[in-house]
C-alpha cells in the first residue's frame, strides 16, 4: 500500500544543515548487523554532467525498476528524487531506534525465477540483486463471524469456511478455485519482463511465448479457454458466470480484490485476481517479508541500478516538464537548474502531478480532461507505533485484517484496518524486546474532510485524534488486554494532508480508482514525445507486482526489440 515519512514532531521542517546531510542519503544495509539504516553512498549533486539519455522524475518501486533495467540496457540514467530518501511510497524511516515501514507490508514473489515470476522479482534478476526473505503462510483476520488465523493455500482456508461461514461457502469456494486456477497458466504466460509499449511486443512477447500460450490454452479444454478470454474483464464477471451467491465469499473476495488493487471485485481484471490466486492458493504457496524491511527492496533497486551505471540525485525537486519544439527535453528544479534529457523524461508521479509539472499551453484539451476527470481513490490514516514486546501474546503474527461491518463495504470509511507487525519476522527492526508497528486505512480516508486544514491547528489536531481511534481499537484488538497505548514509546499518525505534503500526491490519493470494464488504465505514452509515465496511474495499475512491471514496460519500449530479446536470453525467460 502508500505510505508517509514522518509525522506528529517530524512534520516540522528540517534544519538547513541536517537536509544537507540527509540529501547524499539513501537506506542501506549496516555490514555489521545486517539492520537497515542511513548510510552515506554515492549520489549525484549536480557539480558537472546534468544531463542523462533518460531522465526519471521519482524514485518510487515502478520508478526504480524503469532506472534499473535502463541501466543495464546500457542506457545513461539518471533519477531525480524530491525526498530526501529514495522508495517513494515505499521507504523506511527510523525514529528512536525503530525503523519503520511507510507502505507495502505484504509481498510475495521475491524468489520466483523464470516466466512465471513476479514482475519486482523479475527485475531484481536482471539486476543481478536478491532480498533475503523471511517466509510464512498466514494473517489473523477479524470478522464480524469471528477471528480465525487465515493460511493460504489449496485446503487450509476450506477448515475457516466450515467454521465461520458454511457448508455451502465450503462449495463455492471449491468451485471457484476449479475454475480460475487453470487459467493462470494463460496469466502468467507471457513474462511482465516481455511487454513492450509499441508493436516490437509481437516479438519480444507474441512470437517468443506463443506456444506456452498455446499449450497452456490447450491444456484448459474448450471451457477453460473460454474463461481465460475473461482475463481483461472484470473479476466479478467470472463469479457472476459461476453462480457464486454466498455472502460470505462475495466479501472475502472484494476484501482481496480490494487489497490488492484498492477497488472491490466489480471494478478488479480478472487477470490480477487470477495471478493473485496462483501465488496464493497454490499447493506450496508462501508470503514473504523482505529482511530488514521494505527499506531492504529499496536499496536493492538503487544498488542494482548503480551496479550498471545508473544515478541518483535526492533532495532533487522537479518543478516543472520541459518542452521544446513540443517534445519533452527535460526538467527544470526548484532550484533553477536545467537537466537535459537526450532521448525521454519518464515521469513515476500520478497522472494529476505529471500534468501539473507541464506547461499547460503544451497539453491537449482531450489529454487534461481525461485525467481530470478519472476518478480517485481516496486518501490514507496511518499509526506507526514503537513499544516493549513483553506487551503483546507471545504468539503475535506479522499480519492483522479487521474488517467492522461487511454490510458497509469493504471500501467504506473507517471500515477496514490493516496491522502489520514487521519485527515478529525481522527483530533488527527495533530495539532488543521491542516491536515496531504500521496500522493504516487503506485508501479509504476521505481527503475533503481535511481539505484546507492549518496542520497546526486545534481543529487538525482534534480530527486525527478522532479519525485515528478506530486504528487504535483495531491495534488493542489484535495484540491482546497487554497493549497499552500510553506505553508507547513511539506513537505517530499520518493523514491525507501528510501523504499530500510527504508523497507529493494529489489529494494524497492511493491512485486512480478505474473500474475494470467501464473504462481502461491509461497507458504509458503521453502526447507529448518523448514523455512517457510508470507507476500505479499506467497499466496494470496500484500495487507493488503492477508498478514494478509498469516500469519494466517503459523501460523496455525505449530500447531497440534486438536488446530487449538479448535481455529476455540473459535471464532465462
Amino acid at each position: 500500500m502508500s505510505s508517509f515519512p514522518n509525522t506528529l514532531q517530524f512534520l516540522q521542517p528540517l534544519s538547513h544543515t541536517s537536509t544537507k546531510s540527509l540529501r547524499k542519503s539513501v537506506l542501506a544495509r549496516n555490514s555489521s548487523n545486517g539492520s537497515v539504516s542511513l548510510k552515506q553512498i554515492k549520489t549525484t549533486p549536480f557539480p558537472g554532467k546534468a544531463e542523462a539519455d533518460v531522465v526519471v522524475i521519482g524514485s518510487g518501486i515502478g520508478g526504480l525498476c524503469c532506472a534499473g533495467l535502463l541501466a543495464r540496457y546500457q542506457q545513461d540514467v539518471l533519477v531525480l528524487e524530491s525526498h530526501d530518501l529514495p522508495g517513494g511510497a515505499a521507504h523506511s524511516f527510523e525514529i528512536k531506534g525503530f525503523q519503520f515501514d511507510s507502505g507495502p507490508s505484504l509481498f510475495s514473489g521475491f524468489q520466483s525465477k523464470g516466466p512465471q515470476a513476479n514482475p519486482l522479482g523479475q527485475v531484481l534478476d536482471a539486476l543481478g540483486e536478491t532480498i533475503p526473505c523471511a517466509s510464512y503462510d498466514s494473517w489473523m483476520v477479524y470478522l464480524p463471524e469471528g477471528e480465525f488465523l487465515s493460511r493460504i493455500g489449496p485446503t487450509d482456508f476450506f477448515k475457516d469456511l466450515e467454521k465461520y461461514a458454511s457448508a455451502n461457502a465450503v462449495q463455492e469456494w471449491k468451485k471457484l478455485l476449479d475454475a480460475i486456477l487453470p487459467m493462470s497458466a494463460a496469466a502468467m504466460a507471457l513474462p511482465p519482463l516481455s511487454i513492450r509499449g509499441d508493436l516490437g511486443v509481437l516479438s519480444t512477447a507474441g512470437a517468443r511465448y506463443a506456444p506456452s500460450l498455446l499449450k497452456s490454452f490447450a491444456q484448459m479444454g474448450p471451457k477453460g479457454a473460454l474463461g481465460a478470454t475473461k482475463l481483461l474483464r472484470p473479476f466479478s464477471e467470472i463469479m457472476d458466470s459461476l453462480e457464486l451467491k454466498d455472502p460470505f465469499i462475495r466479501n472475502w473476495v472484494d476484501l482481496l480484490a480490494f487489497l490488492l488493487a484498492g477497488v472491490k471485485s466489480n471494478g478488479i481484471l480478472s487477470a490480477e485476481m487470477v495471478y493473485m490466486f496462483a501465488e496464493w492458493y497454490k499447493p506450496g504457496c508462501c508470503l514473504e517479508y523482505p529482511l530488514h524491511g521494505s527499506g531492504a527492496v529499496v536499496e536493492a533497486l538503487v544498488r542494482g541500478m548503480q551496479k550498471f551505471g545508473g544515478r541518483i540525485s535526492l533532495g532533487s525537486h522537479v518543478e516543472k516538464i520541459v518542452v521544446e519544439n513540443g517534445r519533452a527535453t527535460g526538467v527544470k528544479l526548484r532550484s533553477g537548474q536545467f537537466i537535459r534529457a537526450k532521448k525521454a523524461v519518464v515521469s513515476n508521479a500520478s497522472m494529476w502531478d505529471t500534468l501539473n509539472l507541464l506547461p499547460k499551453e503544451v497539453v491537449p484539451k482531450s489529454y487534461e480532461k481525461r485525467i481530470e476527470m478519472t476518478p480517485q481513490c481516496e486518501s490514507f490514516m496511518h499509526l506507526h507505533l514503537g513499544f516493549d514486546a513483553e506487551c503483546t501474546h507471545k504468539n503475535l503474527g506479522i499480519h492483522h485484517i479487521v474488517v467492522n461491518d461487511w454490510d458497509r463495504g469493504v471500501d467504506a470509511d473507517q471500515n477496514v484496518v490493516l496491522i502489520s507487525v514487521p519485527s515478529v519476522l525481522s527483530p533488527d527492526l527495533a530495539p532488543p524486546g521491542k516491536h515496531v508497528l504500521h496500522a493504516y486505512l487503506p485508501g479509504t480516508e476521505p481527503f475533503d474532510l481535511w481539505k484546507g486544514l492549518d496542520r497546526k491547528s486545534t481543529a487538525y489536531k482534534e480530527l486525527k485524534a478522532e479519525r485515528s481511534e478506530v486504528m487504535w481499537r483495531a491495534v488493542e484488538r489484535a495484540l491482546g488486554p497487554g497493549f497499552s497505548r500510553e506505553k508507547c514509546e513511539v506513537k505517530l499518525v499520518g493523514s491525507p494532508l501528510t501523504h499530500q505534503r510527504f508523497l507529493r500526491r494529489n489529494r494524497g490519493t492511493y491512485g486512480p480508482a478505474v473500474e475494470a470494464g467501464k473504462d481502461s488504465i491509461p497507458g504509458h505514452s503521453t502526447p507529448i514525445p518523448q514523455l512517457y509515465c510508470c507507476g500505479d496511474s499506467t497499466f496494470p495499475g496500484i500495487g507493488v507486482p503492477a508498478v514494478a512491471a509498469s516500469g519494466a514496460i517503459v523501460a523496455n519500449s525505449l530500447v531497440s526489440v534486438a536488446q530487449h530479446s538479448q535481455l529476455l536470453d540473459a535471464i532465462g525467460i
